[in-house]
């Protein structure tokens, strides 16, 4: 095993270029004027690879738009480099590989970039004053790392893009009343608590933190819109049904992370469900490959369904817009869970976003933005439901689009242009209690 596959040789390399990193300076650069944000600087934490993770990405660009000077510390890899300087971001990778694996291996992980990232503002802040630190879960405890700056006068965000609660209890299947869960809510109250802002990706989230750990004034929603500058908003013409094509392929997309929760093996069973009925249906797969996604391959080879589901790797978010446009309908093929129930996956409206038809479950998270009639509705963990709404859509095609006209004027309300105002005004409110 190399030091890259091993997590604990991987640590102690980290905590050793790490130092490398504690005091590069930041050259002088003119802000952006209009703006109560211009000229402040602020750093951003976060446990993924910048810029892949679209959230921590969007967010950053919209303070840097805004003419803040963002410190940007991230998980890194090898052939990233360690500080790479973009205007007014400075990124800061820091080589610490995030593994899929059981309890103990994430425990390793989040402490050691904990540790790191911590170090890291430390230092920092003693050469400079940050007016903000904007913490990104998951982990909820990342926060630690903001304690210093927020000492030396700092505010401090906690973006909670997961209640990691939920998230541990689908992911390693725990009880509710479990040690485990118990211990993870109290560092989430704790972690709340540290911070002077929280903000959360939809309503279903804040009904949760606010329910648990701070009152519901402290949080700000901050949907998972796509930027519209990547994915324009398109209106499709009328595609033929197969009744009136009945020749031609129809395109089922999945993309995001090809873990159990999401579904993907119920995707391939309501496949095998529709051959008879769509012959030329196929499902095309896009993400970054997993044991789960291997297991469910083998058995697509098993079944011999090879031609009609295609594994074709991971995307970055250029490049989806390109695969989203040749594809016939979005399938989200979530499990029932714990997760998933409270989730409003960003995916619906990046496929809403290039005009098509979405198939989704009909959770909470889900509905309290949409109505029945604005998508093709399943119920969650139920295959046999996800076929009938492919075969709906295939052979009703044009009735499907309506039904996503409808659900773009949802998307229409939160795009990420209105999301963006959201975020700036919590984030220029938050600095002004700062200054007065």
């Amino acid at each position: 095993m190399s030091a890259n596959d091993n997590p604990a040789q991987g640590g102690a390399a980290s905590v050793a270029t790490a130092l490398e990193l504690l005091s590069p300076p930041v050259p002088a650069l003119t802000p952006r004027s209009g703006s109560r944000l211009a000229g402040k600087r602020a750093a951003m934490v976060v446990f993924s690879r910048y810029p892949d993770d679209p959230r921590p990405r969007r967010a950053a660009e919209a303070l840097l738009k805004e003419g803040m000077r963002v410190d940007l510390i991230c998980e890194g890899e090898e052939k990233s480099p360690k500080r790479e300087m973009m205007d007014r971001l400075e990124i800061i990778r820091i080589p610490i590989h995030h593994h899929r694996g059981g309890a103990l291996s994430y425990a390793y992980q989040y402490s050691a970039f904990i540790m790191i990232s911590a170090a890291i503002l430390a230092w920092r802040s003693l050469r400079r004053r940050y007016d903000l630190v904007y913490v990104h879960n998951m982990p909820d405890i990342l926060v630690v790392s903001a304690l210093l700056p927020k000492l030396f006068g700092a505010k401090v965000i906690l973006d909670q893009h997961d209640p990691m609660p939920e998230l541990m209890m689908t992911i390693f299947n725990m009880d509710e009343r479990s040690f485990g869960v118990r211990v993870i809510r109290s560092l989430e109250k704790w972690s709340i608590a540290r911070a002077n802002l929280v903000i959360t990706v939809n309503v279903a989230c804040k009904r949760i933190f606010s329910s648990r750990s701070c009152s519901s004034d402290k949080i700000g929603v901050v949907m998972n819109s796509p930027d519209e500058e990547i994915f324009p908003f398109q209106t499709r013409p009328l595609r033929a049904s197969l009744d009136q094509a009945p020749n031609r392929r129809f395109v089922i997309m999945y993309h995001g992370s090809l873990v159990e929760r999401n579904g993907l093996d119920l995707a391939v069973d309501a496949l095998a469900l529709v051959q008879d009925a769509i012959p030329g249906a196929e499902l095309r797969i896009y993400g970054h490959q997993t044991p789960f996604l291997e297991r469910v391959m083998e058995q697509v080879r098993s079944k011999g369904h090879e031609s009609n589901v295609k594994y074709l790797g991971p995307r970055n978010l250029e490049q989806l817009v390109r695969e989203i446009e040749d594809c016939d309908v979005g399938v989200i093929p979530n499990h029932r869970n714990a997760f998933t129930e409270i989730n409003t996956p960003t995916r619906i409206f990046e496929y809403l976003a290039m005009g098509k038809p979405v198939i989704a479950p009909s959770t909470p998270g889900i509905l309290d933005y949409f109505t029945e009639d604005s998508l093709l509705l399943f119920e969650p963990g139920n295959s046999a439901d996800i076929a009938r709404q492919i075969e709906y859509a295939a052979h009703n095609y044009q009735d499907a689009v309506r039904i996503a006209e409808r659900a773009q004027q949802v998307y229409l309300e939160h795009t990420w242009k209105q999301e963006r105002g959201t975020l700036v005004e919590l984030v220029s409110e938050l600095l002004s209690k700062r200054e007065a």
